[in-house]
């Protein structure tokens, strides 16, 4: 799955794993050694994530359900966790450095489209 900024005409993630179900969210990114440029997690739903047991940094982009962004956290580190974010449906876990190399803001509408 690919996500992109349309508000920026950008690229967050080409390479983007989902997580819908309880398993596949339960494990997230655990036992991963890191995000290369390009790769993402898209969590649902979800409104609140942590780091617990991860060996790296990660920026975290909160969307409500018509895919514009409500909350960011960049430079997530190991062993945090967000506070909850009511109008949040998923996040979208990306390379550390992501939300800021890309100008990702807050209110910027963020499309999903399969790879084909």
């Amino acid at each position: 799955m690919i996500f992109r900024n349309r508000t920026r005409n950008v690229v967050l993630s080409d390479r983007t794993r989902i997580a819908n179900t309880l398993v596949t969210r339960l494990v997230g990114l655990l036992g991963s050694k890191g995000l290369a440029s390009g790769e993402g997690l898209w969590i649902e739903p979800c409104n609140s994530i942590h780091t617990m047991f991860m060996r790296f940094t990660i920026d975290a982009v909160f969307l409500d359900k018509q895919g514009n962004v409500v909350k960011l956290k960049s430079r997530m580190k190991a062993w945090r966790m967000t506070a909850i974010s009511p109008k949040a449906k998923g996040v979208l876990e990306l390379p550390e450095g992501t939300i800021e190399k890309t100008g990702t803001q807050v209110g910027d509408a963020i499309e999903r489209e399969a790879k084909a």
